[in-house]
């Protein structure tokens, strides 16, 4: 299997572009994917299907540790490629094993830092937040002095909001968004532009006092050092014979 067996130049153009970890998990989590439909149609039973089995582990190794080295996530990043007649199913074992180990971490640091940057949506903090959305969307809807292109852009920004609205923790990313998109409309033409400020300072306000509330609650600084992430051993002194000793922990 190639790198385009194992992702599409669709999904790499999805990947986030500001975040490299994420970028690899999503990588490594759609390789994965394709490995394991390849694999299933395989049997190891078979000396020929025991073959191409190999290969597509082997690639994905491959795909896996160029896509560390373009992130520079180590230490992945750090690793070779075994040669191909190394290379068995002992190697993919232990690859997959220390993958798993790796993204372990990365996955429940994620989730302490989306806590960090979101805030608990209880049904009170929803509901007054749609009702300050649904004032926001008859001023929008209403405005006489906004081009209908502008319009539909400030609505559908609104209806994306409320989507967030529904998921159990409210991303402050999503509130940026929204407060950029509002306060970049025309306002000095808009004429109920202090109105739409108005309902978007009370979101804003609401916000910052459910995130005070969240953090106190869960007993966590508003911000925090970025988690180390370690390899599954200790250093220790390698020798070429074989592709464990190769591997950098």
């Amino acid at each position: 299997m190639i790198i385009f067996d194992f992702i599409t130049p669709e999904e790499i153009a999805d990947l986030p572009d500001d975040d490299p970890q994420s970028a690899f998990t999503q990588f490594v989590k759609i390789a994965q994917k394709r490995l394991g439909e390849r694999s299933a149609e395989l049997q190891p039973s078979d000396e020929s299907d025991w073959e191409t089995l190999r290969e597509a582990r082997l690639g994905f190794m491959n795909v896996v540790i160029a896509a560390a080295k373009k992130y520079e996530i180590e230490p992945f990043a750090s690793m070779d490629v075994p040669r191909v007649k190394d290379f068995g199913d002992g190697e993919h074992r232990q690859f997959r094993a220390d993958l798993d180990h790796y993204l372990t971490q990365l996955l429940l640091d994620n989730s302490s830092r989306s806590k960090r940057e979101s805030i608990l949506v209880t049904a009170e903090l929803a509901t007054t937040i749609r009702t300050y959305v649904f004032h926001l969307r008859e001023l929008i809807e209403k405005a006489s002095d906004l081009d209908e292109g502008k319009r539909r852009v400030l609505l559908r920004r609104l209806t994306e909001f409320e989507a967030e609205l529904e998921k159990k923790r409210l991303s402050l990313i999503a509130v940026s968004m929204l407060a950029i998109t509002l306060v970049g409309a025309p306002g000095a033409i808009w004429t109920s532009a202090d109105a739409a400020n108005r309902l978007l300072t009370n979101i804003l306000r609401v916000v910052g006092e459910a995130k005070s509330a969240d953090d106190a609650t869960r007993l966590l600084p508003p911000s925090a050092a970025p988690m180390t992430l370690t390899g599954p051993r200790r250093q220790e002194k390698h020798s070429d014979r074989s592709f464990d000793d190769d591997i950098p922990f």
